[in-house]
């Protein structure tokens, strides 16, 4: 009897020991579970922080944006210039120079901008358009887009002229008078809205040419914005004597089968029957422009007080 009763408590102690060798292994299986989920749950927030702080700061960048304004030699053609139309189709190679203004300001030339600009990046926005002077880029309501979304520090470059001053379109005629006025209206408001305002001078057309020199056609309307860039104290760009010196420099019939609207025949869609067109750009003579006045206006941004 006695045996059988040590037997029996053995066998309970057996017992009550495997359950508590039982009790600690599970509790060591929870605590290793536990502490399993919490490193994942831990790492998974660090990577939901990291990703957050790297939206942040993607959202955060700044942008300086470069708003032109001005006519057809300043446009873009491509995009929604016409609406529904295929710029390759009824346009190309008519090129704008501020079509191609963009490129230049790819990432690694920014460094050659500061102080004046030191951004994240530039936006070149190109509102010109097509026959429109100060005043008609004024009345249809171009300029109001631009003035509404235009932020402080950001640029406006002017360059209006050649339809301005061509008396025989009277739609688009504006006297020399009206002409300082609306120039010094696009000047106040930009800086109204903190923005900084450059005056260009009209660009060059391919006539006259005198004894191997290519002269001005813009009359007074080439000194007028030199004029209200002084009075305003505004930096300015004379693009009309810069491109005169370029293209006599190209000589006048590379300048004119190279750089403007002269076409041959049966070679671009948008012209079968071939174009002489002294006053608007093929892709190369926009491309010398624009690098013209990219190079001044890296020189001009750093003369702006802030």
């Amino acid at each position: 009897m006695r045996n059988y009763l040590c037997k029996s408590a053995r066998s309970v102690g057996e017992k009550k020991t495997n359950i508590r060798f039982s009790n600690k292994s599970m509790t060591k299986k929870i605590y290793n579970i536990v502490s399993f989920l919490f490193v994942v749950l831990l790492l998974s927030a660090c990577q939901s922080q990291a990703h957050s702080q790297k939206s942040v700061a993607k959202h955060n960048k700044k942008v300086t944006h470069i708003y032109l304004i001005g006519d057809s030699t300043m446009a873009d053609y491509t995009e929604n210039y016409e609406p529904g139309k295929d710029y390759m189709k009824v346009r190309y190679p008519i090129t704008g120079w501020g079509q191609v203004f963009q490129p230049f300001f790819v990432k690694d030339s920014l460094v050659s901008l500061k102080p004046a600009i030191t951004t994240d990046s530039v936006s070149v926005i190109d509102r010109a358009h097509g026959g429109r002077s100060t005043r008609t880029f004024f009345q249809e309501g171009r300029w109001r887009y631009v003035y509404e979304h235009l932020q402080p520090n950001d640029y406006v470059i002017m360059q209006f002229g050649h339809n301005d001053g061509s008396e025989k379109h009277t739609e688009r005629y504006v006297n020399i008078e009206g002409y300082k006025e609306f120039l010094r209206l696009f000047v106040t408001q930009t800086r109204q809205k903190g923005g900084n305002p450059i005056i260009l001078t009209p660009v060059a057309r391919n006539y006259p040419w005198k004894d191997g020199k290519l002269e001005n056609i813009h009359g007074e309307y080439a000194q007028a914005p030199i004029d209200i860039a002084k009075e305003m104290n505004v930096p300015y760009i004379d693009l009309n004597k810069l491109s005169m010196e370029y293209f006599t420099k190209k000589g006048q019939d590379f300048t004119t089968n190279h750089y403007f609207m002269n076409l041959p025949e049966n070679v671009y869609e948008a012209y079968p029957k071939g174009q002489k067109d002294n006053t608007h750009f093929q892709p190369d003579g926009a491309k010398a422009v624009a690098s013209i006045v990219y190079q001044e206006f890296k020189k001009v941004i750093k003369t702006q007080k802030k």
